[in-house]
């Protein structure tokens, strides 16, 4: 197939540091062209791929000191996108609903995967304008606000199986891994770690909307012998980080819709602590490869029990659940029954058992 995939401009493609949607398009158009696929990838100029790159801004939006204004260059990209269009097979977007009037009028077949929340209230509009349109989910409970969508299958992330190297020996501190955010609670990590006398290593981003939070919040939080703040690490830190962490904490207030950094925990062997919430009992099987809890004092007992945990059994869930030859496969799926439009109803690809 010609498939072109569509990617933010936000981050490089992967990234050079955070950034969970253009990894994720990073694993899915490399292992595609590893399958023979003729792929063409819109992102950044400073993207890595093996595809086909065509790039609408010389590097990635944060990292570009004189950019200012996101949207134009997503505009500008679309354009091109639908001016060559003709030269693909499928359309796969993982940009949400800015291309939808453009993908109405195309004469190729488009899919979107969402990666972002769904019930907030100013998306409903347009989501019900254009709910005839094939879209893709990262976990059901993604698409519990928008039942109506045209969804043609949950398909939930993958990683490499090579990305990370399996660590069979805990190590003695708690992990928090991404973003410092109201919603993350890193201030809950803090709690759980005080109460359990185990050491925490934060390792978290800070955009500019969360820097108040970030100062007035967790900042003064962090003056503890038991917190260390290391901020923000890249792609060839997280092996270490998380691989030598006794476990991962992911205490969310907020329905995450899916939550990659507990996939990279898993990868490693390391267990995951998660408040349930969003997609977490999707990812997690409570006592398998973690512990899904309700509140402070259920994760303060899991700390306690994570020794119950076998750390090779995280790794094997991985493999057989969160690989990325899984991910693509299941969006091949989706991408031929489009192609053959087969409009019938379809199960969620990845949904689980």
């Amino acid at each position: 197939m010609r498939i072109a995939q569509i990617a933010p401009l936000f981050e490089s493609v992967p990234p050079k540091l955070y950034g969970g949607t253009e990894r994720i398009v990073s694993y899915i158009t490399e292992e595609l062209v590893t399958q023979g696929h003729e792929v063409t990838l819109f992102a950044s100029g400073d993207s890595v791929t093996t595809a086909k790159l065509r790039a609408s801004c010389p590097i990635s939006l944060r990292l570009d000191p004189n950019s200012t204004m996101e949207l134009p260059h997503h505009v500008l990209m679309l354009e091109r996108l639908i001016k060559d269009a003709d030269e693909f097979d499928l359309i796969h977007s993982h940009i949400d609903y800015l291309p939808f009037s453009l993908f109405r009028r195309s004469q190729v077949p488009t899919v979107t995967t969402f990666h972002g929340r769904l019930d907030i209230t100013d998306l409903a509009p347009v989501l019900q304008e254009f709910s005839d349109l094939p879209v893709a989910s990262i976990s059901d409970s993604q698409r519990v606000p928008v039942p109506w969508l045209n969804w043609q299958g949950t398909v939930y992330h993958g990683l490499p199986t090579s990305l990370y190297r399996f660590v069979e020996r805990p190590g003695k501190y708690l992990a928090f891994l991404g973003r410092i955010a109201p919603e993350k609670r890193p201030d809950i990590a803090i709690e759980i770690a005080k109460r359990t006398g185990m050491k925490l290593i934060i390792a978290a981003k800070v955009d500019r909307v969360d820097q108040r939070y970030f100062d007035q919040v967790i900042k003064p939080l962090l003056d503890h012998p038991l917190i260390e703040y290391i901020g923000e690490i890249g792609q060839a830190e997280k092996e270490e980080f998380l691989g030598n962490a006794y476990a991962l904490l992911f205490p969310i207030d907020w329905p995450e819709p899916f939550g990659l950094v507990m996939v990279e925990s898993m990868a490693c062997g390391t267990p995951i602590i998660a408040f349930n919430r969003g997609s977490v009992p999707e990812v997690i099987e409570d006592g398998v490869n973690g512990f899904v809890v309700s509140n402070i004092e259920g994760a303060v007992d899991a700390v306690e029990r994570i020794s119950e945990l076998n750390r090779l059994q995280c790794r094997q869930m991985f493999e057989t659940r969160f690989s990325a030859v899984r991910m693509v496969h299941e969006y091949v799926e989706i991408y031929q029954r489009l192609l053959h439009q087969e409009a019938s109803p379809l199960t969620p690809v990845g949904s689980v058992a």
